[in-house]
């Protein structure tokens, strides 16, 4: 059984869903771990036939098991190739992704976006920064986030406890794990590198670039793609400029900044819809952006030759 997402997808999250055609059936389950003594929730999906724990639990302290409906999968004649595994003992690892969505916690954009990541190949955990598998509604979202935001460390270790259990999940590759975040999850992504954690990339979907703690030289061992939204009020181009600034002070290797024309905060985000606060949904940005990512991808995971 395959588990369900919270609530019946809105119509923009369909259609997000339904624009990834499925290369392989895909696997769901819900998931507890705790680490530093805070108990966290995730939503696993994973290509069908890839490595499952024998009771769907989670590789934490706690044990998450699979229930409900399953998410439905569109198929087409189109797919793009599945990224190649590596051959040898290793053969059936998989790379896998941590996501982390918006301010309001582990919803069911991130559940879309692991489900999305799983029919390319890949194992995605969409993770939990609040604990408890939180899903704040918006009048409360702004205030939880802001404590991370106003404490780096510790959202750097929310972040952590959320990676340990991405490379602890049946079938992971431990060596090709990537992180990627949208908003608050891309600022979380950012924060993640900032402490030269041994990634094969990470990936920031219109998160703020600034952080209480800027990387020092030698911090940025991951490469880091950035993708925001050039006329983005909480992203302006002042942040985009200090960012740089911090990458190349850092002396970071390998990182990337692309701006969507046009496209305001969220626009990866098809429930997004308040142009007059700068947040909106932009249907040519958010495919742009995921087909950067997927090239970003396509380069960090592949084996490298011997």
């Amino acid at each position: 059984m395959n588990a369900p997402f919270s609530a019946p997808l809105s119509a923009g999250l369909e259609t997000l869903l339904a624009s990834q055609l499925e290369q392989h059936p895909v696997h769901t389950e819900t998931i507890e771990f705790s680490a530093g003594g805070v108990d966290f929730g995730g939503f696993v999906a994973r290509p069908g036939g890839s490595a499952v724990g024998g009771d769907g639990a989670g590789a934490g302290d706690g044990a998450g098991a699979a229930s409900g409906t399953g998410a439905g999968a569109p198929e087409g004649p189109e797919a793009p190739e599945a990224p190649e595994a590596p051959e040898g003992p290793a053969a059936e690892l998989l790379p896998a992704v941590l996501i982390i969505s918006d301010w309001t916690g582990l919803n069911d954009h991130a559940r879309v976006r692991a489900t999305m990541l799983a029919r390319l190949g890949y194992i995605g955990l969409a993770g939990d920064v609040y604990g408890g598998g939180a899903q704040l509604p918006p009048d409360q979202a702004g205030a939880a986030a802001g404590k991370f935001y106003g404490d780096p460390a510790l959202f750097r270790e929310r972040m952590q406890a959320n990676l340990e259990q991405l490379r602890a999940l049946p079938g992971v590759d431990p060596d090709r794990l990537a992180v990627m975040g949208y908003c608050f999850g891309g600022s979380a992504s950012l924060e993640l590198a900032r402490t030269g954690a041994e990634l094969a990339g990470v990936v920031s979907f219109h998160g703020r670039l600034q952080s209480g703690i800027p990387a020092a030289e030698g911090d940025i061992r991951t490469p880091v793609l950035v993708l925001t939204g050039a006329s983005d009020p909480v992203v302006p181009d002042a942040s985009v400029l200090a960012f740089e600034n911090e990458m190349r002070e850092a002396a970071a290797a390998d990182w990337q900044v692309v701006s969507y024309s046009g496209a305001m905060h969220a626009f990866t985000m098809p429930d997004a819809n308040s142009p007059d606060h700068g947040a909106a949904f932009d249907a040519r940005a958010n495919a742009r952006s995921w087909s950067a990512m997927r090239t970003f991808f396509d380069e960090i995971f592949t084996p490298a030759a011997a």
